[in-house]
């Protein structure tokens, strides 16, 4: 086989959707079809849409190697879904990173639409990126380049960015709800859990909900307050529970913030490493202290009303490499209120 051969794309293959970047697909293995509840707003789900459950769907998954060497060692394929949608995260994994041409394989890294997301090695020994598509981003083809530990570009070729479709909501704001103000250090220290990025790989898939109620009002719709546009949307999803109810990790991490805040209320925020973070707030009674290590289901408070809340209800975000991601792609089957 010629040079030029060699550098081709070995494989190109149709399945199903059984890897992250695509809206209502799980992030991992396993996945399976759920019926879709209703919207907000009495609006039905489009089909694959962030608002209805998990969807199933065709996708190209594309398979190539660099470049082969006279051995009989595997040699260093990388495995990556075509497209994904605003607000989601694509995953891109290299299998067999063993070559001199990675020199260390932690810094090696991936950009796709102006962002940067490094190549971390998981414990099957695989290196995985997880590339966060801001919900902003413009939809249609952006290059996703691969870049060795040298900065050397290693592969690029077209990623399609769709529409994530996110849905408008209403919300009423009390008059004293509306006028409260961050504590100083507050927007402070969500951020630096936001753009937290420790080498340390606490979170396994799959992740669970953080409680077993449904959303009232799910990740990307945007936001109205008393019929006025906040010109934002949601950055997580809010759970229907009622006060007093445990509020479980969704995955294995290390407490960054354990803090009754006042725009925030209760708050926890957890670091699952690897620039993976989850913060819970609103939150009556905080249930673990900051630097504490937990496991994936552990209780780490209780749900409540506090801060920017007009009743009780759980708010959780999800964030990879500083961006907020739509939990529903990560966590499967938590159904719409009705």
């Amino acid at each position: 086989m010629s040079a030029l051969e060699r550098k081709k794309v070995i494989s190109v293959m149709s399945a199903v959707a059984l890897m992250m970047g695509l809206t209502g697909a799980s992030l991992f293995a396993g996945s399976q079809p759920v019926p879709q509840p209703a919207t907000l707003d009495n609006h039905q789900p489009e089909p694959g849409s962030a608002h209805g459950g998990p969807m199933l769907r065709p996708f190209v998954m594309h398979h190539f190697e660099t470049e082969k060497t006279e051995t009989t060692k595997p040699q260093p394929q990388f495995v990556v879904a075509d497209r994904v949608k605003q607000g989601e995260v694509l995953k891109v994994t290299l299998k067999n990173a063993t070559g001199v041409q990675w020199g260390t394989p932690d810094f090696a890294y991936v950009t796709l639409a102006g962002r940067k997301a490094r190549l971390f090695t998981q414990k099957n020994g695989d290196l995985l990126a997880l590339m966060s598509v801001s919900i902003y981003e413009k939809p249609g083809v952006a290059p996703l380049s691969i870049y060795n530990a040298g900065g050397v570009p290693l592969k690029k070729f077209d990623i399609t960015i769709e529409d994530g479709r996110y849905k408008t909501q209403n919300v009423s704001v009390s008059k004293g709800t509306a006028g409260l103000k961050p504590l100083p250090g507050e927007l402070e220290a969500i951020q630096a859990l936001k753009d937290k990025v420790s080498p340390v790989q606490y979170w396994e898939a799959p992740f669970i909900s953080p409680t077993s109620d449904c959303q009232n009002s799910p990740y990307g719709v945007k936001r109205y307050h008393n019929g006025v546009s906040t010109g934002d949307y949601h950055k997580g999803v809010d759970l229907r529970s009622p006060a007093g109810r445990p509020i479980k990790a969704i995955a294995a991490g290390r407490v960054e913030i354990s803090t009754m805040y006042r725009l925030h209320g209760g708050t926890v925020g957890l670091d699952h490493g690897q620039g993976v973070g989850s913060v819970y707030i609103h939150m009556s009674r905080l249930g673990v202290k900051a630097g504490d290590v937990v496991k994936k289901g552990q209780v780490i408070g209780y749900v409540g009303s506090t801060g920017f809340a007009s009743g009780p209800h759980l708010h959780w975000g999800l964030y990879v490499s500083g961006l907020p991601v739509n939990p529903n792609q990560w966590i499967f089957g938590v159904p719409l209120c009705r």
